[in-house]
């Protein structure tokens, strides 16, 4: 079967692979989109220190049930639209005995610290097929990195009184920004690219802020998701963040970060972390995409699996301009 992977820094080729069949307690799916994120590109990069090569990506799915294994719930349907939830957990580690497997210690994503599913066929355990409803086909590949987001949005407890601020409109940001939005928190959107601020606004941002300008007139938010990762952006969020607030830190900052941690303690603050998302943030995502919204803006390429190379290219040149880039296995 056709196979798509990083086979190194700067070169992702189609290979073949063998197909394969499902185990007992398994199901097999048929890949019909499958999206590059930002993950992808620091493989593509070399800059990603959680893979080795060659690495086949792809975490960000939407499929059908081509087979089933033995030992599989009758719920499950050959034909039926789904996604993946692609994390690992380990049942044994501090998060997973907490009841949150998604920041699992041992946790081993798709397409990241294992192979992923840019392929014709993938088998994985059922606990991990995710049925779609009516979220439409091209659409199915958005949830995960949305959910993502969604994640975020519950780290901050965010309600219909809060002032929320997302810094970082790329795809994971809109999730948080939607999320909120869809909560009745009053939102600022916060990037410097003025084609994603319009797009926060359609989705609901009552506030565009290009974050190189200066900070006037604004609430001061009593939560700030921060979506980017970067020495700059860690700083606003702890800055721009109203006393006694909440900051959700989804990015991952390639360096050191220098923070005024007077401002810590001064503000009373509580930082955290939100990693990956939980089965409950994929439901939430699929309510919303099976609403009838259009999400077209969001995809900002389709291409053709032996098309990878060119587009992994261009995306490196000018990542800034990217949402998502889907890859079209099947129809």
């Amino acid at each position: 079967m056709k196979t798509l992977q990083i086979v190194q820094p700067g070169v992702i080729r189609l290979t073949d692979t063998p197909e394969p069949a499902p185990g007992p307690g398994e199901i097999k799916v048929k890949i019909h989109y499958a999206g590059f994120c930002g993950s992808d590109l620091n493989t593509f990069r070399g800059a990603n220190a959680m893979v080795s090569y060659p690495r086949i990506p792809g975490h960000e799915i939407g499929a059908s049930i081509e087979a089933l294994g033995s030992d599989v719930p009758d719920t499950f349907k050959p034909g039926q639209i789904v996604t993946l939830n692609p994390y690992t957990s380990c049942g044994k580690c501090a998060s997973c005995r907490r009841g949150r497997p998604n920041a699992c210690e041992n946790n081993e994503t798709l397409g990241v610290q294992r192979d992923g599913a840019m392929k014709e066929f993938i088998c994985v355990p059922w606990q991990k097929v995710i049925p779609c409803g009516e979220v439409p086909l091209k659409y199915t590949a958005l949830i995960e990195p949305m959910s993502v987001g969604f994640h975020a949005a519950n780290r901050g407890r965010i309600t219909k009184d809060d002032v929320v601020m997302v810094i970082g409109c790329g795809m994971v940001g809109l999730g948080a920004l939607v999320s909120a939005v869809q909560r009745g928190a009053t939102v600022i959107a916060a990037d410097i690219d003025p084609v994603k601020l319009e797009l926060a606004r359609k989705l609901g941002a009552a506030y565009a802020y290009n974050s190189a300008a200066e900070w006037e007139g604004l609430p001061d938010p009593d939560v700030v998701i921060e979506a980017v990762g970067s020495v700059p952006t860690y700083r606003m969020a702890v800055e721009r963040v109203a006393f006694t607030g909440r900051i959700v830190c989804i990015g991952y900052a390639k360096t050191d970060v220098s923070l005024p941690t007077s401002l810590f303690v001064k503000k009373e603050l509580d930082i955290m972390g939100s990693r990956n998302a939980t089965p409950e943030d994929f439901t939430d995502v699929i309510a919303y995409l099976s609403s009838g919204v259009d999400a077209d803006a969001l995809v900002s390429d389709i291409i053709d699996p032996k098309d990878a190379q060119d587009a992994m290219e261009k995306w490196n040149a000018n990542p800034g301009k990217v949402f998502r880039i889907l890859t079209k296995w099947a129809i």
